[in-house]
């Protein structure tokens, strides 16, 4: 049997003590809420202030709220004397809880006392300060640090201290927790510390931190929510957290190498970092789907940061409703950078000069605007204005400007004009074919239902099979325009439309109580001062300029695989996605090379895959070097839901309680659920339920970017054949697992997979 670490009981009154101090900062930031009131007939600027402070005691009572199973301190980190924090400093005392005073560990009255010694016992080099890490930063009552923030650059070295350049640390403590409760302490020393006991640095395995708290993060089960790495961030994840805020950041990783919680844990950083503008400017995190965004919303908040905004590209763009997706062709011309200019000319087709001269009458006289002063009208609207809507005005004054003057004798007022035409219906009508105002969802719903406008738009630009592919039929009423769902691919369109057409007209008051109000315009875009983007690697040319659209200041973090790019517009590397990008700083890479998820027997038949996917990539360097071998079974004329369901209930028992996933394409979800209800085996589906049963039914094309215990891949060669990118699917599906795969088919296995032989069950 194990023996206790002798710091166990100590270091648990020292987190028992942090818990303390942090109920009491809870208690007073709940105190204060209440201070401020303002009675009947107080000021503007008194709410002004109450509600200033209501809003940070909320939000630093939400900071404070850690969930009963969230560990407060996961680590500590003894420095010695020559650590810029503590030297000239002889008492060691930089965080205030920390003297060397020759006792070797935290006491019980919360006081961190770092010795002589570095480990409790025997000579060795000598600490000068102690330092606890943990997720939010607590305080005593005399406002001297108990615990460190995470993210402070004190931190820093508890991710990347390493054996050859240890940051000045003498000692790297990691905690293995349950809730309150300390179960185990995991050291590991440095410099002379590591001589002193004999033990090489080069023993630990290479790039690689608290290890023993790290295989116990990742052989725990899944939940089927995503959670947070910060007590096992490794050297090589920290380095792209920190990275400096400005520009764009791209972040190419295998599976399992910690993508997603990167660009979270870098999201949580950078607001802590840069609190001032970022809190102001907004930062967003844009994730490739729904059940996606559900899998890693926890993670932030328990950061303490819950103001982050997550969303889907589609929920960028407002007025509209967004359902299911376009395929094929039409799916690949929607995502084309050709599709900018394309819609240039049909909003270009919308301005238009009249047919014939417009006459009305006015009085006992008619007054005349020619077909060529309409031309003119349109052409100087064309040249003055960027957005169409914006000249609407000028249009009208233009037209009315122009029956003004074609009277008899002297030129008539032109507002006298305005006021006695404008109802009438010929001139309406006029000003319709002239300058329509158009609302983006007007001008794709005309322009998608009319061939010859189509055709005049794709002239020397689409092909006739590209132009053909995006007619559609005309929704006439405006009610039914109005609930109609939008393919997920139109989102792109409509904001570009957006952005060509700017907002309808307003009226003067309007425009007035609006600037009054802060309220920005119809026209304006909301923008964020940093934007994360997970899964990027799959985004369309046209995608990617709705988010330009948002960048405020051009910093952005995009993380993503190349290997796992699947859809119609799966790129081949990151340059060409850089450039529809924010290029204001020179653009930084940065690449995750250990994989965390996948244990290696499960990496290596994944592998054979990558190599026919994306031969130039390397995969991910395993941390887990042993586990279970890959099951396959051939199903041999027998029944492919039947042995399905024996995989389910194989995989059940093997990960108990953790979760079980079967993968397979779309064609495959409907029988393979039936035939699971037959066997009853309780399970959802992704695209309706999440990850919130034990069993899950994934459509490959919703499998990015999830983790689960167990993954049954069913019908590889179906996969090949049904997605945009086959072998790159195959390879997203055969790396969700973190503990077992298995592979079920009837159909030959496609070649890749045929190689060295895998255990059957």
């Amino acid at each position: 049997m194990a023996h206790a670490h002798p710091d166990l009981e100590a270091e648990q009154a020292y987190i028992d003590h942090a818990y303390a101090c942090l109920e009491a900062t809870r208690e007073a930031a709940a105190r204060m809420s209440g201070l401020v009131e303002v009675g009947r007939g107080g000021t503007n600027q008194a709410k002004f202030e109450r509600d200033v402070i209501w809003e940070t005691m909320a939000a630093r009572l939400s900071q404070l709220d850690l969930h009963q199973q969230t560990a407060l301190c996961f680590g500590r980190i003894d420095v010695g004397d020559d650590h810029p924090a503590v030297a000239g400093n002889g008492n060691g005392n930089g965080n205030g809880n920390g003297h060397a005073d020759g006792t070797g560990h935290a006491d019980a009255d919360g006081n961190g006392h770092a010795d002589g010694n570095g480990n409790g016992g025997g000579a060795g080099p000598r600490i000068a300060d102690s330092f606890y890490i943990g997720r939010i930063a607590v305080s005593d009552d005399q406002q001297e640090p108990v615990i460190v923030d995470w993210r402070a650059p004190i931190a820093e070295p508890f991710y990347r201290a390493t054996g050859r350049i240890p940051m000045g640390l003498v000692r790297r403590r990691h905690f293995a927790t349950r809730g309150r409760t300390v179960l185990g302490i995991e050291d590991e020393l440095f410099g002379d510390a590591v001589a002193s006991l004999g033990l090489a640095a080069d023993d630990r395995p290479e790039g690689v931190t608290g290890y023993g708290a790290l295989i116990s993060a990742l052989e725990t089960a899944r939940t089927g929510r995503l959670t947070d790495i910060v007590a096992t961030i490794q050297g090589e994840q920290d380095e792209i957290i920190r990275s400096p805020l400005p520009g764009v950041l791209v972040v190419q990783g295998g599976p399992g190498t910690g993508k997603t919680v990167v660009a979270l844990h870098r999201a949580a950083y950078l607001l802590y970092t840069h609190r001032f503008p970022l809190e102001g400017q907004g930062v967003l995190v844009v994730g490739p789907n729904r059940l996606f965004l559900s899998y890693i919303e926890q993670v932030l908040p328990s950061l303490g940061e819950a103001g982050v905004e997550l969303a889907v590209l589609s929920d960028l763009v407002g007025e509209v409703r967004f359902g299911g997706r376009d395929t094929g062709l039409t799916a690949r011309v929607k995502g084309d950078l050709r599709m900018a200019k394309f819609l240039r000319r049909a909003v270009r087709q919308r301005q238009q000069y009249l047919r014939e001269d417009l006459v009305v009458p006015y009085g006992l006289q008619r007054l005349r605007l020619t077909r060529e002063q309409s031309r003119q009208i349109v052409e100087q609207a064309r040249r003055r204005f960027r957005k169409h809507n914006g000249a609407r005005r000028f249009v009208e004054g233009e037209v009315y400007a122009a029956l003004a003057r074609s009277a008899r004798g002297e030129p008539l007022p032109v507002h006298q004009v305005r006021e006695r035409l404008r109802g009438l219906p010929e001139v309406r009508q006029a000003l319709e074919w002239m300058w329509p105002v158009l609302t983006p969802a007007q001008l794709l719903n005309d322009f998608f239902s009319g061939r010859s406008l189509l055709r005049n738009a794709a002239d020397n630009l689409l092909t006739d099979a590209e132009w053909q592919s995006l007619h559609r039929p005309r929704i006439h009423d405006p009610a039914e325009l109005d609930a109609w769902l939008w393919p997920q691919d139109d989102a792109p369109l409509l904001d570009e439309a957006r952005a060509l057409l700017g907002a309808k007209p307003r009226s003067k008051k309007h425009r007035s109580v609006e600037r009054a109000e802060g309220v920005p315009g119809d026209d304006e875009v909301r923008t964020y001062g940093h934007i994360c983007v997970d899964e990027a690697q799959d985004l369309s040319p046209m995608q990617l300029r709705v988010l330009n659209r948002r960048s405020l200041n051009g910093s952005m973090t995009i993380v993503g695989d190349i290997a796992q790019s699947t859809g119609q517009w799966a790129h081949h590397n990151w340059d060409e996605i850089l450039e529809h990008l924010p290029d204001r700083h020179a653009p930084r890479r940065a690449e995750l090379t250990i994989g965390y998820r996948t244990p290696a027997p499960l990496m290596e038949l994944a592998t054979r895959v990558l190599r026919v996917a994306a031969p130039e990539l390397t995969p991910p360097t395993a941390v887990r070097q042993s586990g279970d071998e890959p099951i396959v079974t051939d199903v041999a004329g027998g029944s492919l839901a039947d042995e399905v369901c024996a995989a389910v209930r194989r995989e059940l028992d093997a990960v108990d309680p953790g979760s079980v996933a079967v993968v397979c394409t779309d064609s495959l979800v409907a029988p393979l659920s039936a035939a699971l209800d037959r066997a009853g085996i309780d399970h959802g589906q992704a695209n309706r339920h999440g990850l919130e049963q034990r069993v899950t039914l994934v459509p490959v094309g919703l499998a990015k970017g999830l983790e689960l215990d167990a993954c049954i891949v069913v019908e590889p060669a179906a996969v090949v054949d049904e997605e945009a990118q086959g072998m790159r699917a195959l390879y997203v599906a055969l790396t969700r697992a973190t503990k077992r795969l298995s592979v079920v088919h009837e159909r030959p296995l496609p070649a890749a997979l045929v190689g060295e032989p895998v255990s059957a069950p």
